[in-house]
């Protein structure tokens, strides 16, 4: 019998799991200044995650969008070296995946503060194509 995936799709791909960056999580989790996390760490989505979230709460939309696509960029960059071809089931519930998919969210609220529409709606596609309960876990919804 064929592997379900975790969307029940009997013939799609297996989920990707990220492993994660333990020390620098285990150091954002503690309240260490995420700056200098991602600067040590520049492969770390959860620490543009957090910048790009911190910006976005400070009101600089144009930071956040920054820091959002960097993040995004270098989770694509992972998830490609983990096999994800561009498609497929990317789980929320996975703590290692979560930094990507914290930037994406960050990545659409940016571009809708901005007034970027397209790329506001693609990030959500995207969400919706990793894990379609993505966006609910990330107030997207």
């Amino acid at each position: 019998m064929m592997p379900m995936t975790s969307f029940g799709d009997l013939l799609g791909p297996q989920p990707v799991r990220l492993p994660g960056f333990p020390e620098a999580e285990e150091g954002l989790a503690a309240g260490e200044d995420p700056t200098g996390i991602a600067a040590d760490n520049p492969s770390c989505s959860l620490a543009w995650a957090y910048l790009a979230e911190g910006a976005l709460a400070d009101g600089q939309p144009v930071a956040a969008y920054a820091y959002a696509r960097t993040g995004y960029h270098r989770g694509l960059d992972q998830l490609r070296r983990n096999g994800w071809k561009g498609a497929g089931p990317v789980p929320y519930s996975h703590p290692g995946n979560q930094g990507f998919l914290r930037c994406v969210a960050a990545l659409a609220r940016a571009a809708e503060a901005i007034g970027e529409d397209d790329e506001h709606d693609r990030c959500l596609d995207l969400l919706e194509d990793c894990d379609p309960r993505a966006c609910k876990e990330l107030g997207l919804d």
